[in-house]
């Protein structure tokens, strides 16, 4: 009985204490809070190569016997000394003072691109248990958007569980889009349906929805199309008319990814919170940002697609006076080694890899952090994922310590992440 009674008050003391960590952690504030008031979330899947891009090293061969490790294009200087990036970001390199390019983010997720993609959008492995919610559903939650007439949350791309609420519901919760021309799917009515039926027709289904107990599934579902029924109308659809831009404008940030990049920028002014925009549509060189084998003989066209619509962003954003206030971020799965495969290519490397961050009122260096000639590992400044997240949730004035629930259950926004305190 004694020893029985041990135990129990040992677990009672164990949950408690646990219980007052996470209480202590909430009311922790990270250093400094920034002031941005939007996030453009830039995803580039498939694993973009740093030591091609961001954090340029010798310069390498593949076609010689043996391969030699290294760079596939010649490094250039940018706007702030002693950094560089390679030649096909010319562009973005006379940008780089108001650009962090993060050189040391590391994971241990190296061989499997939908668990990589999993942990940069969410912070956490997969659970068995919970799933958790996308850094786009977080900064809805906490934030909510700037203007009730809008989504907080916008995808544009394909959706899946990776960039999805998780247990935080629907409500936060994304709205998406694939193309730019046509806005997002759903929100406008068939041309057979009019005002009167429609408003019939959810007259029939709100007894119904009245059964539904608060907080459950079908609840959040309900307030999700209540949401999509709000904005279904002509000025939410106005902003994803692109042809109200002039027509240099247009032709200044490029292609698709370009206009797509475009629409975040008034989907910002429109009072969108977190937008998240894909770069692996049409696969234009051939493989998108998995380059390994022949991928990387096409790899500088996709580069310099980059590089023209990312500093036609900053640029925008800045003419617009709106780069303080909108944090814009280049994120992707895992980096590549500076070594070649057999085919030419690069396979996958999760141990240094570079993570971008521009404009938010964030004191911008150019560059954080130092990797080892080959940028196999990190030499100074290690920044892990939920580091990287909770510098993006405090540039929001989101305080990463802080905690969500999943039910009764408190989450930290982050997985024990602290924030690059140079950076504000």
């Amino acid at each position: 009985m004694k020893s029985s009674l041990s135990r129990r008050c040992f677990l009672n003391f164990a949950v408690g204490s646990s219980l007052a960590s996470l209480a202590r952690a909430s009311t922790v504030p990270p250093t400094k809070l920034g002031q941005a008031e939007h996030c453009i979330f830039i995803w580039l899947g498939g694993g973009m190569s740093q030591v091609d891009t961001f954090d340029p090293k010798v310069l390498g061969d593949p076609k010689a016997k043996p391969s030699r490790a290294g760079s596939a294009y010649q490094a250039i200087d940018t706007a702030v000394l002693g950094v560089t990036v390679t030649e096909h970001l010319a562009q973005t390199a006379r940008l780089m003072d108001r650009i962090t390019v993060v050189r040391t983010v590391n994971h241990r997720v190296v061989d499997e691109h939908a668990f990589a993609t999993n942990l940069v959008h969410t912070g956490r492995m997969i659970s068995g248990n919970v799933i958790y919610p996308s850094i786009g559903s977080i900064v809805a939650n906490q934030r909510g958007s700037a203007n009730p007439s809008v989504p907080a949350y916008m995808l544009i791309g394909y959706p899946n569980v990776s960039r999805g609420p998780g247990f935080l519901g629907a409500k936060s919760g994304f709205v998406y889009l694939t193309d730019t021309n046509s806005g997002p799917a759903g929100f406008t009515r068939p041309e057979d349906v009019g005002l009167e039926r429609s408003t019939h027709r959810l007259g029939l289904l709100k007894p119904l929805q009245a059964r539904f107990p608060a907080g459950s599934t079908p609840d959040d579902y309900r307030a999700a199309q209540a949401e999509a029924l709000r904005l279904a109308g002509p000025e939410f659809m106005r902003i994803f008319n692109l042809e109200e831009e002039p027509g240099t404008r247009r032709q200044r940030y490029g292609g698709e990814f370009g206009q797509r990049c475009l629409l975040a920028r008034r989907l910002v002014q429109s009072g969108v919170r977190f937008i998240e925009i894909s770069h692996n549509l049409n696969f234009i060189n051939g493989t998108g940002w998995d380059t390994h084998n022949e991928g990387l003989l096409q790899q500088h066209i996709l580069i310099r697609d980059l590089d023209t619509a990312l500093s036609a962003l900053i640029e925008d954003l800045e003419q617009q006076r709106i780069l303080d206030k909108t944090l814009v971020v280049v994120a992707t799965e895992f980096g590549r080694p500076a070594a070649f495969d057999s085919g030419g290519g690069r396979n996958h490397q999760g141990s240094a890899f570079s993570l971008v961050l521009a404009g938010g009122g964030l004191r911008h260096c150019g560059a954080y952090g130092v990797t080892d000639e080959l940028c196999e590992t990190v030499v100074e400044h290690p920044v892990s994922i939920p580091d990287f997240h909770a510098t993006i949730h405090a540039a929001l004035g989101i305080n990463p310590h802080t905690n969500l629930f999943d039910g009764f259950r408190p989450v930290p926004i982050t997985d024990g992440g602290t924030p690059i305190e140079a950076l504000f």
